[in-house]
């Protein structure tokens, strides 16, 4: 969600290569496209200074009222629904930590999925207490359940890391701190989408009204670096450790 969505349009335009269509959600909300394929939608947020700007996951459920119910009955808010959307209904929560979460009843687009092509590369969710997190969302969005198609979860090196196949999808962390004001540091759930270029990203986002704000971070295989966008949304850029240029 955007203060000024013209502007979150052509800041990911530039840093991230994405085109956008009108989606059936009216003119406050766009479907962003990457090579074709869908990977995030970007919608208008009203004017109301007490409403963060920040990238949310939705994730797909059988039966919104069920994952509601679930949701309070397990010492966690529901913020928002369900509510009737376009062609299913959504709803917002925030977990027992405060991270902030969507779920969605409905119609899901073909291919749009985490881990494939320019869609987000995976998600992650800093707390407090990952088992604890773990715990909570493995029974409210029934992962690692026993019907077809469930998620895998399993404990490595201090993480939660969730696969749907052979895709990692999402990772729980801890070491979060509960109110404060820093978005990276307080519980919530983090956005990392691929490109080839780490430094062309950092210098498109500088120039477009965002930037990195932290260091560049490497591993054996990718490099990373948190941005925000012009709106003060922050997300992570992820490119193969083979791809940085030098000046």
């Amino acid at each position: 969600m955007a203060r000024d969505l013209a502007a979150a349009k052509r800041f990911y335009a530039g840093v991230l290569g994405w085109a956008f269509r009108p989606s059936r959600f009216g003119d406050g909300f766009s479907v962003a496209l990457r090579e074709g394929m869908p990977v995030a939608g970007i919608g208008a947020l009203a004017e109301r200074p007490d409403m963060p700007v920040a990238w949310t996951p939705y994730f797909a459920v059988p039966d919104a009222d069920v994952t509601a119910a679930r949701v309070s009955e397990r010492g966690a808010t529901m913020a928002v629904g369900p509510l009737a959307f376009g062609t299913g209904r959504a709803g917002l929560a925030a977990d027992p930590a405060g991270a902030i979460f969507g779920f969605w009843e409905g119609d899901v687009v073909p291919d749009w999925s985490v881990g494939h092509g320019g869609a987000p590369a995976w998600l992650e969710l800093h707390t407090r207490d990952v088992f604890a997190a773990s715990i909570f969302y493995g029974e409210v969005l029934d992962w690692a359940g026993e019907r077809p198609g469930s998620c895998v979860a399993s404990y490595e090196h201090d993480h939660v890391v969730l696969r749907h196949g052979h895709d990692t999808v999402a990772r729980i962390s801890g070491g979060s701190v509960d109110e404060a004001p820093d978005p990276g540091i307080r519980p919530c759930w983090h956005v990392h989408f691929p490109v080839q270029n780490l430094e062309v990203a950092m210098a498109a986002a500088t120039e477009l009204g965002g930037g990195p704000v932290a260091p560049v971070h490497t591993s054996t295989t990718t490099r990373w670096v948190d941005l925000a966008d012009s709106d003060g949304a922050h997300f992570t850029a992820v490119a193969p450790q083979n791809t940085f240029s030098t000046r």
